[in-house]
């Protein structure tokens, strides 16, 4: 295969607190400031749950809504990945669920805050992340939301939400950005570099996918598993020396898919995604898995 040029991993991807630019959601949007202009009048729901594909922006309109309702900093109160402690208190921001005991410091501080008279906000991205007792603390509170609270909450699965919490929520769902849209945000985050059609295709509508195909290097990674399927005569060494770029990163196991989907091998789909949740769940081997999984796509071409 002929040699690519390396992964710039240079990016500098604005957090959706810092995010000023909002793209696409303009109806959700309009549908909150609707509510919120008519909110003497007509009592606002308390709880608005923004859903959707990961990376397409609910997080930065989570947090330019926030920016809207609260009257002072200390009346916003965030619940995310970043914030995550345990049991003692110790900061755990690499841990993939938020602990029960996150949110209960966040509702001992917002019951110690003082009231200003404002709107408080809380603001969760995301609740896919939180474990059952979290979900559970959470629920308490929504179901006698304290007085001119909202509650904004970033959601990537709705099947991944309680029941109960879902039925107290007002349920926003917010749909992929269009190709347009992603590359005006391409030309904003990263006017450095030409995005073709097929890498805007290949997000599925989530510049947040674009994002971490950048800075991990997955675009690069996936042009090449492409030209490796393509090669026919491409051995077993080839593939293993794809197979552990591949691994190195779990975010970019999902390329497995996107190639599967670029040539049409919708059989194999299921199997692919039941392999790649046991590389995750059984701590297999990730080269090993991936090396089974790129063979399989090889032999149904």
């Amino acid at each position: 295969m002929a040699p690519r040029k390396k992964a710039n991993t240079g990016y500098n991807f604005p957090h959706p607190m810092e995010n000023e630019t909002l793209v696409g959601h303009a109806d959700t949007l309009k549908s909150f400031l609707d509510a919120w202009a008519k909110r003497d009048t007509h009592p606002i729901h308390p709880v608005w749950m923004l859903t959707g594909p990961q990376g397409i922006g609910k997080a930065t309109l989570a947090y330019k809504i926030a920016k809207l309702v609260y009257g002072n900093v200390g009346d916003f109160f965030i619940i995310d990945q970043d914030r995550n402690i345990d049991k003692e208190g110790k900061s755990k921001p690499d841990s993939r669920q938020i602990s029960v005991h996150t949110v209960r410091a966040m509702i001992e501080r917002m019951q110690m805050s003082s009231m200003s008279g404002d709107w408080r906000v809380i603001l969760i991205d995301s609740v896919d992340q939180l474990t059952v007792a979290a979900s559970n603390a959470i629920l308490k509170l929504l179901e006698e939301p304290p007085a001119k609270t909202l509650f904004l909450l970033v959601v990537h699965q709705l099947a991944n939400v309680l029941p109960t919490v879902r039925s107290r929520a007002r349920v926003e769902k917010m749909r992929p950005l269009t190709i347009s849209q992603l590359r005006e945000l391409c030309i904003k985050f990263i006017p450095e570099e030409d995005i073709g059609t097929d890498m805007l295709r290949l997000s599925n509508g989530s510049f947040g996918k674009i994002a971490n195909l950048k800075k991990s290097g997955g675009d690069v990674i996936y042009s090449e598993l492409i030209d490796l399927l393509n090669d026919e005569r491409a051995n077993s060494s080839d593939i293993m020396a794809v197979a552990k770029k591949i691994a190195t990163d779990p975010a970019l196991h999902t390329i497995l898919l996107d190639a599967i989907a670029h040539f049409g091998l919708a059989d194999l789909y299921p199997v692919a995604t039941h392999s790649i949740a046991d590389i995750k769940n059984l701590y297999l081997e990730p080269e090993i898995g991936i090396f089974k999984i790129i063979t399989e796509i090889k032999k149904c071409l």
